[in-house]
């Protein structure tokens, strides 16, 4: 909603120069206004707004298109002309005025939306052709005055209502290509991150997987077998905008054995879960943080490491946390690229629906996650 107010930010302005100047008129009696006309009021409210608004709008495009800006100019000359006859004249719904508006409001819409005036432009001809006809036949043909005053008002609102109607529905159209051009910036830029993610964690896996053939051991087997079910797991469900929430503990198990294989030293690891039942979730987001813990801290400790993580739901609400120890050198070190890129993911797709903590204190790292998924 903001990004759309921002984009036509230009009729806010054109509302507020109309009221200013409307305030002017009326304190120096230029102009007066009957508040029992309410209709009359509104319609002309409506035709002004729009009339200062739409060049505001479409300011910046003006100044590059000087034949749409000549085009417009005019229609504002023409508009000017009709009115000052209109009051010149002194003849009630002078029929001369009522054509002549309809004239420039439909040319000044296919100047500034030709593309949607031209979808609708038969339409919306064919229903003036038969309106005006209608008004001129009552006004001028049949010349009773006081047998078009008892039709004025309905014919005021036919004649009106589709520039209304016209007005509603290309703003409408135009939020809707607001929407489709977010969604897409956010879909391409939540597969960026996908992309950036996958390497990294894929690079350390393998360094692992490089250390245990060097070392010629009995567990490099085990760690193939586990390898390809996460790479499986990665680039197939990695794909999907939701996974299960058991399949992600399970690719998280995975990770967790994989580290314990490689260590040649005691460490304390806990991985405590509960109540996934059928809980949806964007898949990797919990991987991250668990790299972090490893590499900042068990891979740079030489004893007493420990990684203690918890998950639960609660409610409509995942609970994901984790902490771990870290040497002292680490203590000012960022977590880098990973965890930035898990805050962007986390915005797009949990907007105002997830949390992060992060409190780092005496050598111990504490990250805590809340997502809402109801």
């Amino acid at each position: 909603m903001i990004t759309f107010l921002k984009k036509y930010k230009g009729f806010i302005y054109g509302l507020l120069i109309h009221r200013i100047m409307v305030f002017v008129l009326s304190y120096f009696d230029f102009i007066h206004i009957d508040n029992s006309e309410v209709l009359a009021n509104t319609l002309s409210f409506i035709f002004s707004w729009l009339l200062i608004s739409l060049p505001i709008h479409y300011f910046s495009f003006l100044k590059q298109h000087k034949t749409i800006s000549i085009k417009l100019v005019a229609l504002m000359v023409l508009f000017l002309v009709i009115i000052i006859n209109d009051l010149n004249s002194k003849i009630v719904d002078n029929p001369l005025t009522f054509v002549g508006l309809v004239g420039v409001g439909l040319s000044f819409f296919s100047i500034i939306a030709p593309s949607y005036f031209k979808k609708y432009a038969l339409v919306i001809i064919g229903f003036y052709v038969l309106a005006l006809g209608y008004f001129v036949y009552i006004r001028v043909y049949i010349d009773d005055l006081a047998s078009y005053l008892q039709q004025e008002k309905e014919i005021k609102i036919i004649i009106t209502s589709p520039f209304l109607v016209l007005f509603l529905s290309w703003l409408y159209q135009q939020w809707k290509w607001v929407k489709t051009v977010e969604s897409k910036k956010s879909k391409a830029e939540l597969a960026l991150l996908k992309s950036q993610i996958n390497p990294h964690f894929f690079f350390n896996t393998l360094n692992n997987l490089y250390g245990l053939t060097v070392e010629k051991s009995d567990d490099a087997p085990d760690v193939v077998l586990k390898l390809s079910d996460m790479m499986r797991y990665t680039i197939y469900m990695g794909k999907e905008d939701f996974v299960s929430l058991k399949d992600e503990i399970e690719y998280l198990k995975n990770y967790i054995e994989l580290h314990k294989i490689r260590y040649h030293k005691t460490v304390d690891i806990t991985f405590n879960h509960s109540n996934e039942l059928n809980y949806q979730i964007a898949p990797l987001l919990f991987i991250i943080p668990l790299e972090n813990a490893f590499k900042h801290g068990v891979e740079r400790l030489t004893e007493d490491a420990y990684i203690h993580i918890n998950l639960k739901t609660d409610d409509g609400m995942i609970h994901f946390n984790i902490e771990n120890n870290f040497g002292q050198m680490e203590a000012n070190q960022n977590t880098g690229i990973g965890l930035n890129n898990l805050k962007q993911r986390l915005k797009l797709l949990y907007p105002n629906k997830h949390d992060i903590q992060i409190e780092v204190k005496a050598n111990i790292y504490k990250f805590s996650l809340k997502i809402e998924t109801a």
